[in-house]
């Protein structure tokens, strides 16, 4: 296998990361970008913000290695994404979507420790298969974290659970073709005092609501890899009205974002 440059972030070298994920890689700066102005210039708000603690989740990817040539972006049929969806009797975020992870404790090595600690508690994740492949820069979010998302890809999807019923609700592992069908795909607004206090990309899926951070998040890396199949952007949805039909408990301020929960 012919050696090629590691990408800034790159944990691996080029040609050990697949091909439909190397649009990430090679350009972390434009996912960081999309999340900060998801829904508008939120780029300003977010730097408002003084991260105090540092977090990071696992990102984790499963399916081929390889290319499909029959999908935007070469996005395989199997390719998934590892999700949780927390207890709803948690102080915080209860109901939310997420991926597994949370704040930095003394001793992880940061971030892809942190990460990978905390998708084992959460998930029961062995990591045996896990390729770690990259990190992305960090946002901060209004819960006053700094996250650093990791990237990882398990080639063959290894068994996942609810390991502590009063933190984690579900666990799952989500085909991405289907989360990415336009038909899951639209936007949620929050307003206040009829200003647009939260607008960004969500998804409904399996009776899931990943919006937020989560939501933002995914939506960026499926631009940036070009998996994106054409959907209604202009379908903006009440945010208190989807949670509510999904579930979820009402929200109160800025969106709640899942890092730092740990």
């Amino acid at each position: 296998m012919k050696r090629e440059p590691v990408p800034v972030g790159a944990l691996v070298d080029r040609c050990e990361i697949p091909p439909w994920l190397r649009a990430v890689t090679d350009d972390p700066g434009a996912v960081n970008e999309a999340v900060l102005r998801r829904g508008g210039d939120r780029a300003r708000w977010a730097a408002a913000f003084r991260a105090q603690r540092a977090a990071a989740v696992l990102v984790l990817f499963g399916g081929a290695f390889d290319a499909a040539p029959d999908h935007p972006g070469g996005l395989p049929a199997d390719a998934d994404i590892l999700l949780t969806e927390r207890a709803a009797g948690m102080r915080t975020h209860g109901g939310q979507i997420a991926f597994p992870g949370g704040s930095r404790d003394p001793g992880d090595d940061y971030p892809v420790g942190t990460a990978m600690r905390e998708a084992r508690e959460e998930t029961g994740l062995r990591g045996d298969g896990v390729r770690l492949l990259a990190n992305l820069p960090a946002f901060p979010v209004p819960s006053g974290f700094e996250v650093t998302p990791v990237i990882g890809h398990e080639p063959v999807p290894s068994a996942v659970g609810v390991v502590d019923e009063g933190e984690t609700a579900r666990v799952v592992r989500v085909n991405l073709r289907e989360l990415l069908e336009p038909g899951n795909r639209f936007q949620v607004r929050r307003a206040v005092s009829g200003i647009t206090a939260y607008k960004g990309p969500a998804f409904l899926y399996d009776g899931m609501l990943v919006w937020g951070f989560t939501g933002g998040l995914l939506a960026a890396i499926s631009q940036t890899a070009g998996w994106d199949v054409p959907w209604d952007t202009d379908d903006v949805r009440p945010l208190e009205q989807m949670i509510a039909e999904t579930g979820g408990r009402q929200v109160s301020g800025f969106p709640a974002d899942e890092a730092g929960r740990g």
